[in-house]
């Protein structure tokens, strides 16, 4: 049986459709030697190529009203970016134009326009710091050595592993006494501007709400996330003109990252749907509130087919 078939017989049009949400973040103009797994343009040019291959692309939006229509096509799929990265426009969105495809770019508004997310703030700091071995003075933490490309990705993974769940502000403490202990320069250009978030609107490309700070939600009180909610919906509003219907949440862990009371703000201030990044597919009986989001991360065509066909098997994301 090929793998095009399996993926219909998993996937089939009609009422027994499902629909598979990729995700994606950045896609760099060349390989990052500190994160390989990241896709370049190249990387990304290739993963269309098989997904367009294997699935039928369509707008999140149409596909999620198709969905709530039981009319999927067969082998459904729409593409998803987090964050708001300047490599959207720069990198991804010619590679998707090439390959006439449709994706929804769920921004941070806080961070246009010079800002930058706390994690990136972290890895700039460590890599173009000069010193060989960090003393990070978080709890818990040795010295962490930096000699190597290896070394400086192990210290990452370990300092944002202590970091992300920490509260807004003591968050923001930790992540400033990095920046001071490493003494590195910091780029201003990594996420978009506003001109941007409407060159992408203007090319036709999906815009979605993903708070303005990028905080944790499970981990802020009820009337922050709300606003953060919210207003973050209100300020791309202003920059496109358009209602923006969709949401995703930051992290988008079921329990760790968002709870019940989460889903409900977001019903209740109206949106349309919200993506998780719960690993599965979405039937017509998914929590529009709760869409679960997957890309494999192998390099090899066939295994990454292989895993969208074992996503798509297993249907059910986690919820709260």
């Amino acid at each position: 049986m090929s793998l095009r078939l399996a993926l219909r017989l998993a996937s089939p049009p009609g009422a027994r459709g499902a629909l598979s949400i990729l995700i994606f973040h950045r896609v760099r103009p060349q390989p990052d030697p500190l994160f390989p797994e990241e896709p370049d343009v190249a990387r990304f040019d290739t993963l269309l190529g098989w997904i367009g291959d294997w699935f039928t692309v369509l707008p999140l939006a149409e596909a999620l009203e198709r969905l709530g229509r039981r009319s999927l096509p067969a082998r459904a799929a729409a593409i998803t970016f987090d964050d708001g990265y300047a490599d959207n426009l720069l990198c991804a969105l010619p590679v998707l134009q090439r390959h006439r495809m449709h994706a929804t770019f769920f921004i941070a508004s806080g961070f246009l326009d010079g800002g930058r997310m706390w994690n990136d703030t972290v890895i700039e700091a460590v890599r173009n710091t000069r010193l060989e071995r960090l003393d990070s003075g978080l709890d818990g933490l040795p010295p962490l050595p930096l000699g190597s490309i290896a070394e400086r990705r192990a210290a990452l993974d370990r300092l944002i592993a202590a970091v992300k769940h920490l509260a807004p502000a003591a968050r923001a403490d930790a992540v400033a006494r990095l920046v001071e202990r490493c003494n590195a320069p910091l780029p201003d250009d990594l996420m978009l501007g506003s001109t941007q978030v409407r060159a992408l609107h203007t090319a036709g490309m999906g815009i979605g709400a993903h708070t303005v700070s990028h905080p944790i939600l499970a981990r802020s009180t009820p009337d922050a996330a709300r606003r953060e909610i919210a207003d973050g919906r209100a300020q791309l509003e202003a920059l496109i003109g358009e209602r923006v219907a969709l949401f995703a949440y930051p992290n988008g862990k079921a329990a760790s990252d968002y709870r019940r009371e989460h889903v409900d703000m977001v019903r209740e201030l109206g949106f349309d749907a919200a993506l998780s990044t719960n690993w599965g597919v979405n039937d017509a009986d998914a929590d529009p509130y709760q869409l679960a989001r997957f890309t494999p991360w192998d390099r090899t065509r066939w295994r990454f087919g292989l895993r969208m066909l074992s996503n798509l098997c297993k249907r059910r994301p986690e919820v709260v």
